[in-house]
């Protein structure tokens, strides 16, 4: 029994190291399956290529531009202020109103202004009667009294004549001829006298010169005082419109400052400006399309007319305006709006994502693409530049699939296309700036 015994331990011992060597044998050939099964992966990985995304090289019409913003300008735009203080007696008109020229649209008290041309017309009418007086009055009464002066020197004459033969013959005394000579000579002096008056009261004369001077003065404080009436009168220099209205009646109206302000349609321009390394893009009569925040359905057409000569240093731009070609009524002064200024266009450009561009050490721009699954490396020569869309002038072709810089991919590394992007046709703005 005690053989027995042993040979059934012998036994149990044997199964139990043939069961071990078992499990390790079917768990070491799990294990070499599975990195049989990983190297086969790795290897069919490897001959299928590195997963990549690609860009199909597209061909069409391509504009370069700059967008920025800028704001509506009325070239006329005027200021109506006072050119003296004065109440406000009343504003006819509101922000809004379309007016005439010459059309009063403010009135500033006026009672001593009123009083004063009363009184400078007074002054008029009292020179005019002063040439008239003498014109009809002291012209023909100096004329009369020359002749009875001239008539009053010949009579003085003849007695001095008379006076003198007495005296020969000693009829008369030397007395009574000295008082011959003295009425002789009065009326002589009388007769120039008058002749002076008479000419000076003749058209042409000293009297009618002063009392014509005196008359022009008066005409020329009429015309003063006039002019201040009138000013107190603000008008509008041109057919406008109000858009700012900055006083009320009552208000004390100060010289310079601003009661109403006009802007007129003759003329419409935007105010923008642009980052200044966008500076070399923006040339005098490029063609540019505006659209108002407001309507953004409709399109205005604008040409650049002025570049600023010198960059705002503070904000790092250059400013710029635009003529609007044709105003549209919608516009209203000072509205916002987006302008992008046609730069460049190419009808038949070759053009791709400006991400699928790379640039060596160098900064030399290359490509990679897909070659029969390999990455192949293609210098290429770049055109005009848009928002994420750059021409390529040399180097691809339509169709050319363009590896993108998703992933790292080497020079002649095998590749698979996991995602395929086209680019979308039109145009593309090369860059943006906010005035």
């Amino acid at each position: 029994m005690l053989a027995k015994g042993i040979g059934r331990l012998h036994c149990a011992t044997a199964c139990v190291g043939h069961n071990r060597s078992m499990t390790f044998t079917r768990t070491r050939l799990i294990w070499m399956a599975v990195v049989l099964i990983g190297m086969a992966v790795l290897l069919w990985s490897a001959l299928r290529g590195q997963a990549v995304e690609v860009v199909v090289v597209t061909q069409g019409p391509m504009v370069q531009s700059v967008v920025t913003a800028g704001r509506i300008v009325m070239v006329a735009r005027n200021d109506i202020a006072a050119q003296s203080s004065a109440r406000i007696d009343a504003i006819l008109v509101r922000e809004g109103d379309q007016v005439q020229a010459n059309q009063v649209l403010v009135r500033l008290r006026d009672d001593e202004a009123v009083a004063n041309l009363a009184q400078s017309r007074a002054a008029v009418a009292e020179a005019r009667a002063r040439i008239r007086q003498i014109a009809t009055v002291q012209e023909p009464v100096s004329a009369q009294q020359l002749k009875q002066a001239i008539a009053a020197d010949a009579q003085a004459a003849q007695e001095l004549t008379r006076s003198q033969d007495l005296v020969k013959k000693g009829f008369i005394s030397q007395s009574r001829l000295d008082d011959a000579q003295r009425a002789a000579l009065s009326s002589a002096a009388a007769v120039l006298a008058a002749r002076a008056q008479a000419q000076g009261n003749q058209g042409g004369g000293a009297e009618a010169a002063v009392a014509q001077t005196r008359l022009e003065q008066a005409m020329a404080a009429e015309k003063a005082a006039a002019t201040r009436l009138d000013q107190l009168s603000l008008r509008a220099p041109v057919a406008a419109t109000v858009i700012a209205r900055a006083a009320d009646p009552g208000d004390m109206a100060q010289p310079g400052r601003s009661i109403l302000t006009l802007v007129s349609g003759d003329e419409t321009r935007i105010a923008a400006s642009v980052d200044e390394k966008n500076l070399q893009y923006v040339k005098l009569g490029q063609a540019a399309r505006a659209t108002a925040d407001a309507y953004p359905d409709r399109t205005l057409a604008a040409t650049l007319t002025y570049i600023a000569p010198a960059v705002d240093a503070q904000r790092g731009t250059v400013d710029l305006k635009l003529r609007v070609n044709k105003s549209p009524d919608f516009l209203r002064p000072d509205m916002t709006v987006s302008v992008e200024i046609i730069t460049a266009q190419e009808p038949k450009a070759v053009k791709l994502p400006t991400d699928a561009v790379r640039r060596d050490a160098n900064g030399a721009s290359f490509v990679l693409v897909n070659r029969d699954g390999r990455a192949q490396r293609l210098v290429v020569t770049t055109g005009l530049r848009g928002i994420g869309t750059t021409q390529i002038v040399k180097g691809l072709v339509a169709g050319d699939r363009v590896i993108l810089p998703t992933a790292s991919v080497e020079e002649g590394a095998r590749v698979r296309e996991r995602a395929e992007h086209t680019l979308p046709s039109g145009a593309q703005p090369a860059a943006t700036a906010k005035p």
